[in-house]
């Protein structure tokens, strides 16, 4: 049997070869900053970043534990730096306000607030819905929507066959949309189907 892509990928790069490095920046970097400008708005500010989920994963090559594909784990990696940032961000701009002492609310903040407070509320009606599906479709779209796995590793994981899989997604995806259709705005249903939360 041969050995799994993203196992001997793994191996190579723990042996400090840094030609396997540069095929994965190769093939994913395009895609990381995709993912990253969808959080940032800002193409220079996503291709900073990009680089930094790079040498993050060479960096920690000796650790890496990847139970999915290199694509799938370099997505969550980008979606972490770009959610670090933004937090990283906000909070230098609470330390540059409390440098200038204490000002009034802006509506900017109070807006914030509100809007922290619908995702959330979003959220749980996301998460409301997805434990309403029965049980192997919600088994299945957890598996490729949280845990990136692909159609063909979710079918050996739960000895089923590739054309099972893609039903019990296509019937989870169509109860979702008919589930939410009030409640979800276009970003909403990006968030949930790249598994951000």
């Amino acid at each position: 049997m041969s050995e799994n892509p993203t196992t001997s990928l793994l191996k190579a790069l723990r042996t400090g070869d840094k030609s396997v490095l540069q095929t994965l920046f190769n093939n994913h970097y395009k895609e990381v900053c995709r993912t990253i400008y969808r959080f940032v708005s800002d193409r220079a500010q996503a291709e900073d970043l990009a680089q930094e989920v790079f040498i993050r994963l060479w960096q920690k090559k000796d650790t890496l534990d990847i139970n999915t594909s290199f694509g799938a784990y370099l997505h969550r990696m980008a979606i972490n730096e770009a959610l670090s940032f933004l937090r990283k961000t906000k909070r230098q701009a609470g330390k540059i306000e409390e440098i200038g002492g204490n000002p009034i609310p802006s509506a900017y903040e109070e807006t914030d607030g509100e809007e922290i407070l619908i995702q959330k509320e979003l959220k749980d009606q996301v998460s409301s819905a997805i434990d309403e599906l029965p049980p192997r479709c919600k088994t299945i779209f957890q598996l490729s929507r949280f845990e990136q796995l692909t159609y063909r590793e979710i079918s050996e994981k739960l000895d089923i066959s590739i054309k099972t899989v893609e039903h019990q997604m296509g019937k989870a995806l169509k109860t979702l949309r008919v589930s939410l259709k009030h409640h979800l705005q276009e970003w909403l249903f990006w968030l949930l189907f790249t598994g951000l939360f």
